[in-house]
């Protein structure tokens, strides 16, 4: 295994805690509700959404560890956040404290959707960049996966089978944690810290001579223009910017986040049985998986746009049939079927793109915190829209849910086309240059 593949996989497991801490909560989500008597508005917002209220704040300021501290210390921190939300969680005597470690395992994933991607895209070659930033995707969706079965698993073990579910994340997360200590600091953060000669020794001991002198060069040079006092918010800015918001926005009005906190909810509301419905979910953690592979295998062939258009035109189709099973009440298999599609497509395209966008658009010494911009987007509508589910469920019905999901990703199909620009096989320093004269 190449140093370049040992350091991104690392890192990228950080992906998986954060995939396994989102989908978890899905197995305890009625049991919870049932246990401390909470209205379905109380369940929805504080012992469901709480973790994503975390995610929001770790997004919104996780930027400042990550470049004051590194990109390397702030994955360190967050594995240790990650165990102590496990164990607190499982552990938790009431909604408040249930709540309160939840939230401290949101401020885990939100920091991490900064630091990972970017570490993997500034240590990654431009041709194998999609791939490798890919990977923290890849394990995204592993962890989702790991957690619906481990749902199912643990489903049988009683009134307390709850706290298994959650406490069981504790494993994974100490593990990644010693991991994290064995990676080198990543070498653009390095130069930012103008401490040259340590960055250069990591870049060579990745690099073949050639590519590296040739990569050494062209961060240097992006080093000795680089600008003060700048901003993500400077007018010549607002072109990237506008475009970090616009993929992190659609990415969650395609209803995923919501489906995934919901996905046993949802099938019992299509009629399958409570037993059915959790198996269910492990074929839909299946399917995910499937289809990132596909994705990240695909996304430096064909390119990001390519990938966003069968993504954009398989949320429609699935999504508009998910919305008429709902309203015309089919029954038997079109229900779950329909939903895997959506998760393919979703898997294929938003899911394989959006860490990799968000981290390769912006220039180095602004990444840290465009990503905080892009990835805040993202996690306050991934707050917002899963708390509103049980409500909104029980008032316009799932099928006007899923049916305004769907024309949203009409308007996603039309932002691919008329606005988002192709960044596969380009360098971080020429991307960034590119979009300014774009701009």
């Amino acid at each position: 295994m190449s140093k370049l593949l040992q350091w991104s996989l690392t890192a990228a497991l950080a992906g998986f805690l954060f995939g396994f801490d989102t989908v978890v909560i899905s197995g305890a989500d009625q049991k919870l509700q049932e246990l401390w008597g909470s209205s379905d508005g109380f369940h929805g917002i504080v012992v469901m959404a709480m973790a994503l209220w975390g995610t929001v704040i770790g997004s919104l300021f996780g930027s400042i560890p990550t470049r004051i501290l590194g990109r390397k210390k702030t994955l360190l921190w967050i594995g240790i956040f990650y165990s102590i939300s496990a164990l607190g969680s499982a552990l938790a005597t009431g909604p408040y404290l249930f709540a309160f470690f939840r939230f401290l395992g949101g401020l885990g994933v939100g920091a991490s959707t900064i630091a990972a991607p970017a570490y993997i895209s500034e240590i990654a070659p431009a041709n194998d960049r999609g791939r490798l930033v890919g990977l923290y995707q890849f394990n995204i969706v592993f962890g989702i996966l790991v957690a619906f079965l481990s749902n199912y698993l643990l489903s049988d073990l009683g009134e307390n089978a709850w706290r298994y579910m959650m406490g069981v994340e504790a494993l994974p997360a100490l593990l990644y944690t010693l991991m994290v200590i064995y990676i080198p600091k990543s070498p653009r953060w390095l130069f930012l810290q103008q401490k040259e000669e340590e960055a250069k020794a990591i870049i060579q001991e990745a690099y073949s001579k050639e590519d590296a002198e040739a990569l050494i060069v062209d961060i240097s040079s992006e080093q000795d223009n680089l600008p003060t006092n700048e901003s993500i918010f400077d007018r010549k800015y607002r072109f990237i910017l506008s475009l970090a918001f616009l993929i992190a926005f659609f990415n969650q009005f395609s209803g995923i986040n919501a489906f995934l906190y919901y996905a046993p909810r949802i099938f019992e509301e299509g009629g399958l049985g409570a037993s059915t419905a959790l198996l269910s979910s492990v074929g839909i953690g299946l399917v995910n998986l499937i289809f990132t592979l596909i994705g990240i295998n695909l996304i430096d062939r064909l390119g990001r746009k390519i990938l966003m258009y069968i993504g954009s035109v398989g949320y429609i189709i699935s999504l508009s049939l998910i919305a008429a099973s709902f309203l015309l009440e089919w029954e038997g298999l079109a229900l779950p079927l329909f939903l895997f599609l959506f998760i393919a497509s979703h898997a294929i395209g938003q899911g394989a793109i959006i860490w990799v966008f968000i981290s390769e658009i912006y220039p180095n010494h602004l990444r840290s915190a465009g990503q905080s911009f892009g990835t805040s987007t993202h996690w306050v509508l991934a707050a917002i829209i899963p708390s509103l589910v049980p409500v909104l469920f029980a008032t316009i019905g799932a099928g006007v849910v899923f049916a305004v999901f769907a024309f949203m990703m009409v308007l996603q199909l039309l932002f691919v086309y008329f606005w988002m620009p192709e960044t596969k096989g380009v360098s971080l320093e020429s991307l960034a240059q590119q979009l300014l004269i774009k701009e």
